[in-house]
C-alpha cells in the first residue's frame, strides 16, 4: 500500500492549475478560517467572560472550530487537485446559504455578514461546478469513459 491513497489525476506537469480552481481553494480556506476564528473566539468569551450558558459557549466554540476542519481540508485537497475535495467544498457552501439567508433576516449589524458570506458561497459553487474546475479535478460526467478529456 502506498503512501499516498488518492493519487492525483492523470495531468501533466506542465498544465498549470486553472485560476478557477485556486479561487474555489481560496474562497473555501477564507470560509474555513473565519470558522476557525469565530469558534476560537467563542470559547475564549466562554471561558473568560460571563455567558449566560459556560456549558454552551464551550460547546458552541468547539464545534464552529471542528466545522471549519472541513472547508480547510477541502480547500487543501482543491489545492492539490484531488477530486474528493470537490463534494465537501460544495458541501459547505450549500450550508452557508441557509446561514446566509438568516444573517439577512436579523435586525443588526450581521446583515453584511449575511451579504458577504451569501455572495462568497454562490461565488464558490460557481467556480467548484465550472468545467475547467471539473476537467483539473479529473472528475468525470455520469457515462464518462476513463480515456475522455
Amino acid at each position: 500500500m502506498s503512501a499516498e491513497q488518492n493519487p492525483t489525476p492523470q495531468t501533466p506537469e506542465a498544465e498549470p492549475r486553472p485560476a478557477r480552481l485556486t479561487a474555489a481553494a481560496a474562497l473555501a480556506g477564507l470560509e474555513g478560517l473565519a470558522l476557525l476564528v469565530g469558534g476560537v473566539w467563542m470559547l475564549v468569551l466562554g471561558l473568560t467572560g460571563s455567558p449566560d450558558d459556560r456549558r454552551q459557549a464551550v460547546t458552541g466554540g468547539v464545534t464552529l472550530m471542528v466545522l471549519g476542519l472541513l472547508p480547510l481540508l477541502a480547500a487543501r485537497g482543491l489545492l492539490l487537485r484531488r477530486s474528493w475535495s470537490r463534494g465537501p467544498a460544495v458541501v459547505t457552501q450549500i450550508m452557508a446559504l441557509p446561514v446566509a439567508y438568516n444573517l439577512l433576516q436579523a435586525d443588526s449589524i450581521a446583515i453584511p455578514g449575511g451579504i458577504a458570506l451569501g455572495v462568497v458561497a454562490v461565488a464558490a459553487l460557481v467556480l467548484l461546478v465550472n468545467p475547467a474546475t471539473t476537467r483539473a479535478l479529473g472528475i468525470r460526467g455520469p457515462g464518462g469513459s476513463p480515456d475522455q478529456k
